[in-house]
């Protein structure tokens, strides 16, 4: 059994029991090194009354108030280790994280005074609103002398939510559906999202002034642009009200959006709302940023450890991007290149690659992107002998499912014929999670308590 699965998928079964663990070994290598708490005591520190942050230096005797605040699936064991560095000095807080990620960590944490809310993800949900209301009670009470620590992880942008005035959680709900379902990227996404919260796109950092902002982030997003992860509660905004309405019009949403939202962005793009703060804003002196994970160290950890495991490994992007299903039969081309000419790398080779995906819906089943990755990859793997394809998402959630990705093999698709089952039927109808339950190959972490993106491993033994 892989140490860090719930399961064992029939293809890691067939491996072998000292393959099988290799490759558990990788995988458990990359989620280590972007655990929350480790990575927050990477860049955090206190020496006496100093507190220390990547080179920027806080006297705590000056500060009246330290205040932790976060929103994320991985915000509690982020606050956890920002708690554990502060000790008595910490005045007390809020987190807000997805249902079933607070862990015995939020009752550590409330013994400190800071309070865990579990809200909705990815559709943002009342219990959200309710807990970013209290937390935005807490800032109205902060001046100059205090320092406020924010924790942000991946799904920040649906659990930190303060709609703007007019827009109702129903509105954003439905908005937030449709822009999952058309195949909108992350950065659209939020650029809408921006637009249509008060705390979003540098709105946290308004509310909070004029309070000193210390952010520690977790990426989630490709490229670690700071004003797309969790919205940029806490950053300059380079988008606008404009940008927002054209991507509506991209993917023809405009007649579908609700009426509300859609004379929110008309009425902003014509300058009767302000627009989000942006590059340049004083407001941002007061503010310090640091990123203390991503996809890039958990994919470097992995490629250290394939290594260590005797694999030639290669570490090829952390930038794979686009439509999963596509994205599913590049793998299976570079898995076919590696096993029928050795190249890039001889055998025993490990590929790792990087990045986020999208799913455009165009039916009723059950999945996620890792899930139609591997399911694109099945076809254009078949027959390949000693191959195999695993996809994961760091969080431990693949889409609305409770795996976290799926294993591929040449075996793949004639396992699956046997069954009966149509790996093309099932991608028609995004129906991944089924087709890998039945091949009793979905990979089953639960949460894994960290956020950074999703990660792909091609393996030729």
């Amino acid at each position: 059994m892989i140490p860090i699965l719930r399961n064992q998928p029939h293809t890691l079964q067939v491996l072998g029991e000292a393959r099988a663990q290799a490759v558990g070994r990788i995988l458990g290598a990359a989620l280590q090194a972007v655990e929350p708490a480790h990575a927050v005591r990477q860049h955090l520190a206190r020496r006496g009354e100093v507190l220390l942050a990547a080179g920027r230096t806080y006297d705590l005797r000056r500060l009246r108030h330290l205040w932790l605040i976060g929103a994320g699936k991985a915000a509690v064991p982020m606050a956890w280790a920002v708690a554990e560095v502060l000790g008595e000095d910490l005045s007390g807080g809020l987190i807000i994280t997805k249902y079933g990620h607070g862990g015995p960590l939020a009752a550590s944490l409330r013994a400190r005074g800071v309070v865990t809310h579990e809200a909705g993800h990815p559709l943002p949900d009342a219990h959200g609103v309710a807990a970013t209301h209290t937390l935005l009670e807490h800032l109205a009470t902060c001046n100059d002398q205090d320092l406020v620590l924010l924790v942000l992880s991946g799904g920040g942008s649906a659990l930190l939510t303060a709609p703007a005035e007019g827009i109702s959680l129903e509105d954003l709900q439905h908005l937030t559906s449709l822009l999952l379902a058309c195949g909108a990227s992350i950065h659209e996404i939020n650029t809408l999202r921006k637009h249509l919260d008060r705390v979003k796109g540098g709105g946290l950092a308004r509310l909070a002034a004029p309070a000193h902002l210390l952010v520690l982030v977790l990426s989630d997003v490709v490229g670690d642009p700071l004003d797309v992860i969790a919205s940029g509660p806490a950053v300059p905004d380079p988008t606008t009200y404009a940008d927002a309405l054209a991507i509506l019009e991209r993917y023809g949403l405009t007649p579908q959006v609700p009426p509300a939202i859609l004379a929110h962005l008309q009425r902003g793009a014509a300058g009767a709302i302000p627009e989000t703060p942006k590059p340049g804003d004083p407001l941002f002196e007061r503010v310090h940023t640091l990123i203390v994970g991503n996809n890039y160290q958990a994919a470097q950890a992995a490629l250290t450890q394939a290594r260590s495991e005797g694999f030639h490994a290669l570490l090829l992007t952390t930038h794979l991007q686009g439509e999963a299903s596509q994205a599913g039969r590049f793998l299976a081309a570079l898995a076919r290149q590696v096993a029928t000419t050795g190249e890039p790398l001889p055998r025993p080779a490990c590929l790792i690659l990087g990045g986020e995906t999208t799913v455009t819906l165009r039916g009723d089943g059950r999945g996620g992107r890792n899930q139609e990755v591997a399911l694109g990859a099945v076809a254009d793997l078949a027959g390949l002998e000693e191959v195999l394809l695993l996809t994961l998402a760091t969080d431990g959630g693949d889409g609305p499912t409770e795996a976290a990705g799926a294993v591929v093999s040449g075996a793949s698709l004639a396992r699956a014929q046997a069954l009966g089952l149509n790996p093309h039927a099932y991608l028609a109808r995004n129906d991944s999670h089924t087709f890998f339950h039945a091949l009793d190959d979905l990979l089953i972490t639960g949460p894994t308590q960290t956020n950074v993106n999703d990660l792909a491993f091609l393996f030729a033994f």
